[in-house]
């Protein structure tokens, strides 16, 4: 604000000046009446300087030359996409289909002004205030926190200048869509620089992946899983292809049987690399990535002033510097930093007891910010908006307000009761004598995220769209085609080198398919699939008996011709491939044993 604004209005909370319109559900700016006077309208930027008591956006310097990113529901690849046009013999490494690479590393967005009368005027639909706000953190992290109806031009470009984003490398799916179930990777990092983040040892760092979860919300919304990645995982990091300030791509070389929080920083590694590493351990691919570091915690507990949590004992942390006595307590800012970072004092003293009380923590606070009274507050809204687009990098692809906000609105679909926090499978390391590491659990871990590939829910959803899902349990209802009938073109879009072929050998040498091809590689798949037309339907369901595929792999609409000119089905294989012959079905529910609660119940940590 310049002198000119100063006055009345320079000592006005900046929440003050929001009301909620109950006839639109939105919050509104209601400036004093000097500043209206000079104000412009809504949506309508005019020359001047704007009379408000709002602050006006963070600068970023532009990028050159830097496109801007695609709108997510473009760019999305869909099952059943059109495969790439050369179909020459399988080759290793070559892959079809492109992503859009958004050059640049780490970067402030610079705000983008609204074409003047772009702002429709007339009839306003109304929208239910329960859905105007998504409000997540996550570990040592936050989820999102996007004010969804807190309009208003000068805000908007306000929000827009606190948001931190980074390329996500191709490393993703290119965005989320809303005819599709939404995996997102939540990450929070231990990095010791940075306004709000020195003082707790080791400075200076450039951190870890601390605290890792993969959020997955299903297709139709009724249920979302949380699943904690442990730190101390040992796996192997891909090479990692990173897109530098000058435009140009450098490939960070992987490593074998490490640590998984080596996946970020170590080695200028960026949060694509954890994605490719979360993708690569459970065959997942992700859509979005959101990081945040130590501070996050602190302002997000503030801008609700306070998350509630249970101790079954009394917690007495000295790294963390946690000093509560057993009971119901209420925490926010560096008392809520430290509550996430204890595990000294918590179960065995471990990272994986660590998890649980970081989900406790994630649990409380996502049913604070649902509750009417953090989203009919004007005040706390604003906070939340300011904290959450402060605290968090998110990737290029989601690097708008407006974009947060659609990606908000559909992650906050599902009802509490139906978020199930989980923490993959794991046993000690036997490699070490006295173990300090986990190893994947293959036996449960396989099965868990067999079930999220699926869209399997953990916990049992009373809600469910029943018509949808006995539409497809009937594909596989009805009469089946001899083998020697079938005729089947194979892709592979798994990235699996030699998938497409093998499966062309299982069928003909063993099946009896002797009507098949294989037809080299496909776009990057997340699930095997079985396209036909309506003539095809028996083909479709014997060969899915045959591969040991779901309904939900069967997609009918066309065929298509094959080298000899005669209709053939399309076979791609997806990253739940598993080898020629083995069944790709998901589990009907959680192998026993794993460590999973649901976020609507409140667990006292011991």
């Amino acid at each position: 604000m310049d002198a000119q604004g100063r006055g009345r209005a320079e000592n006005i909370d900046p929440a003050d000046q929001w009301v909620l319109n109950p006839q639109t559900g939105d919050y509104e700016l209601r400036l004093s009446p000097s500043a209206e006077q000079s104000a412009p309208q809504t949506g309508t930027p005019q020359t001047g300087t704007p009379q408000t008591g709002v602050p006006g956006p963070r600068r970023a310097a532009p990028r050159r030359g830097a496109p801007r990113p695609a709108d997510p529901q473009q760019s999305t690849p869909q099952e059943g996409a059109p495969r790439p046009g050369a179909r020459g013999p399988e080759r290793p490494g070559s892959r079809g289909g492109g992503r859009e690479q958004v050059p640049g590393q780490r970067r402030r967005r610079a705000a983008q002004p609204e074409a003047a009368g772009s702002r429709r005027k007339g009839k306003t639909k109304k929208k239910s205030t329960g859905k105007r706000i998504l409000a997540w953190t996550g570990g040592t992290v936050a989820f999102v926190v996007v004010a969804a109806g807190v309009g208003g031009y000068l805000y908007y470009q306000h929000l827009n200048g606190n948001i931190t984003s980074v390329s996500d490398d191709g490393a993703g799916t290119g965005g989320f869509s809303k005819d599709r179930a939404i995996n997102i990777l939540l990450v929070g990092t231990d990095e010791r620089s940075g306004d709000g983040n020195k003082g707790y040892g080791d400075e200076g760092s450039v951190g870890h992946a601390d605290t890792t979860i993969l959020l997955h919300v299903s297709k139709d919304r009724s249920n979302a899983t949380a699943l904690s990645i442990p730190r101390d995982l040992i796996t192997d990091i891909p090479d990692c292809p990173t897109k530098q300030d000058d435009g140009s791509t450098k490939t960070i070389p992987g490593s074998q049987k490490v640590r998984f929080n080596e996946s970020l920083g170590q080695n200028e590694r960026t949060p694509s690399c954890v994605m490719r590493t979360v993708t690569q351990i459970t065959g997942i691919e992700l859509d979005h990535f959101m990081v945040a570091d130590f501070n996050a915690v602190k302002t997000l507990s503030s801008a609700v002033d306070g998350v509630d949590v249970c101790l079954a004992k009394d917690f007495d942390d000295p790294k963390s510097h946690l000093k509560l006595p057993a009971g119901k307590h209420s925490i926010e800012g560096e008392e809520a930093l430290a509550f996430v970072r204890t595990r000294y004092t918590v179960g065995t003293g471990g990272d994986l007891s660590r998890i649980q009380l970081q989900q406790q923590f994630l649990s409380s606070l996502m049913r604070k910010l649902k509750s009417k009274g953090t989203l009919t507050s004007p005040k706390k809204i604003i906070s939340l908006a300011e904290a959450g687009t402060k605290a968090l990098t998110v990737d290029s692809k989601i690097d708008d307000i407006m974009k947060l906000r659609d990606l908000g609105m559909e992650l906050g679909k599902f009802d509490m009761k139906n978020l199930t926090f989980a923490t993959t499978p794991v046993v000690d390391n036997p490699a070490e004598k006295k173990p300090v590491t986990v190893v994947l659990n293959k036996a449960k871990s396989d099965e868990l995220f067999s079930m999220l590939r699926e869209d399997v829910s953990l916990t049992e959803v009373k809600k469910q769209e029943k018509k949808e899902k006995a539409a497809v349990a009937a594909r596989l209802k009805g009469p089946r085609a001899e083998a020697g009938d079938v005729r089947v073109d194979v892709y592979n879009g798994s990235e699996r080198i030699g998938a497409a072929q093998e499966t062309l050998s299982w069928l003909q040498n063993t099946e009896g398919v002797t009507k098949s091809s294989q037809l080299g590689n496909a776009g990057k798949q997340g699930k095997t699939t079985v396209e036909y037309s309506a003539g095809q339907a028996d083909e479709a369901r014997k060969l899915a008996d045959l591969m040991g595929l779901p309904a939900a792999a069967l997609k009918p609409g066309k065929s298509e011709k094959n080298a000899q000119g005669l209709p053939a089905i399309v076979l791609t294989l997806g990253a739940d491939f598993k080898g020629a012959g083995v069944p790709v079905k998901a589990p009907s529910k959680a192998p026993e044993g794993i460590q999973k609660v649901g976020a609507d119940k409140t667990v006292c940590a011991k």
